[in-house]
């Protein structure tokens, strides 16, 4: 069983250890892992022509196609990025943006009954899906609730930990995240909830 990360920060920070730190729980427990780092990737925006309904794929090409292949054959996928002004970053939103479009009409027609869609399995149904946002203070509410908000739109099954799954790092810039240990404390007991979910889903 696999599971992706995809960290959305432009830097290597405080975003990719907290990722890291499921990551590796889950990879000593027997998962095959992957960090997928965005700021080595070329992903332009969704441009909303609705292309991929008929090409069954996104017709912009870029790096996004490498990426979306990968979160397609993933039993489990966590997405974290740090906080800037509220929200996450430009680059995951694009993905995610295109990534949500994408899985949407893989597998399903512009169909409507009475003026309402009819949806079936997407592209992503039953997979499992961790958010996790970082940053100094405050932000957290609204950045973790646009990850929380794509994740239950797609049909995943969100899984949670003992408390919102949030790091408090990055004071004036600093990469001091092996700091925050009741963040770390969070993740690694994320990781456990994951490793169950994605398992028993599987069994």
């Amino acid at each position: 069983m696999k599971v992706i990360g995809i960290c959305g920060s432009p830097r290597i920070g405080n975003t990719e250890f907290y990722i890291n730190l499921v990551l590796d729980d889950l990879k000593e427990n027997g998962f095959e892992v992957e960090l997928i780092r965005l700021r080595d990737k070329n992903i332009n925006q969704c441009e909303g022509c609705y292309k991929c309904i008929e090409n069954k794929r996104c017709v912009i090409e870029d790096d996004f196609h490498e990426i979306f292949d990968k979160m397609a054959k993933a039993h489990g996928i966590i997405v974290g990025s740090p906080v800037y002004n509220g929200s996450i970053t430009p680059r995951l939103k694009a993905l995610l943006d295109r990534a949500g479009f994408s899985g949407r009409w893989v597998s399903n027609n512009l169909k409507t009954e009475d003026g309402k869609y009819q949806w079936g399995q997407m592209l992503f149904s039953n997979k499992v899906f961790a958010p996790v946002t970082v940053a100094r203070k405050t932000g957290q509410t609204f950045a973790l609730a646009q990850l929380t908000l794509w994740a239950t739109v797609n049909d995943f099954i969100i899984t949670g930990s003992n408390y919102w799954t949030v790091g408090t790092a990055g004071t004036s810039g600093r990469v001091n995240a092996n700091e925050d240990s009741e963040g770390i404390s969070i993740m690694k007991h994320l990781a456990h909830n994951m490793n169950h979910v994605i398992t028993k889903l599987n069994d």
